[in-house]
């Protein structure tokens, strides 16, 4: 049984150091990827407060296709430029949208969202996901939510190619 909580009231830094360790432990030694991103969905669900959407596109071909996530039932399928996480696909950079009704194409799967965080997941040069995240809130992301979101790419990419 896994017991990952973060520390209440800890700065962003230490939840995302901490979000990042629990996404490696429950990873560890699983060979599957869709399990793998199911467990580090359900993790950031569980570590950053405010969202109304966590999880995974896959790259599959020239789109991007829905993976394990948590929230409301989403968009199957999104095309490489299209919207916020078809636009980090394309670009391969990150995504940090304070206001989704601003970004020119954006997909309205939760009317409810009112801002966006995409990040690409990307191992030896090849984008096999996108990690999205959304809230209600706007603004709801910052600088430090792009490099904390980046660095858990960063570490679990290898652990999502299966």
């Amino acid at each position: 049984m896994f017991d990952f909580s973060p520390s209440a009231g800890a700065p962003k830094s230490e939840i995302y150091r901490d979000l990042r360790e629990a996404a490696l432990a429950i990873t560890d030694g699983e060979s599957d990827g869709v399990a793998n991103m199911a467990n580090v969905a359900a993790l950031i669900w569980q570590f950053l407060p405010d969202l109304n959407w966590a999880g995974f596109y896959r790259a599959i071909g020239d789109e991007l296709v829905l993976g394990p996530f948590v929230g409301k039932p989403a968009c199957i399928r999104i095309p490489f430029g299209r919207g916020v996480c078809g636009t980090a696909a394309a670009t391969g950079a990150t995504q940090l949208v304070r206001d989704v009704h601003a970004f020119p194409g954006h997909i309205a799967c939760d009317g409810a969202s009112a801002s966006e965080l995409v990040v690409p997941v990307v191992v030896d040069g090849r984008l096999v996901a996108v990690i999205d995240l959304d809230s209600p809130l706007p603004a709801r992301f910052d600088d430090e939510d792009a490099m904390g979101i980046e660095a858990l790419a960063s570490a679990i990419g290898g652990v999502l190619t299966s």
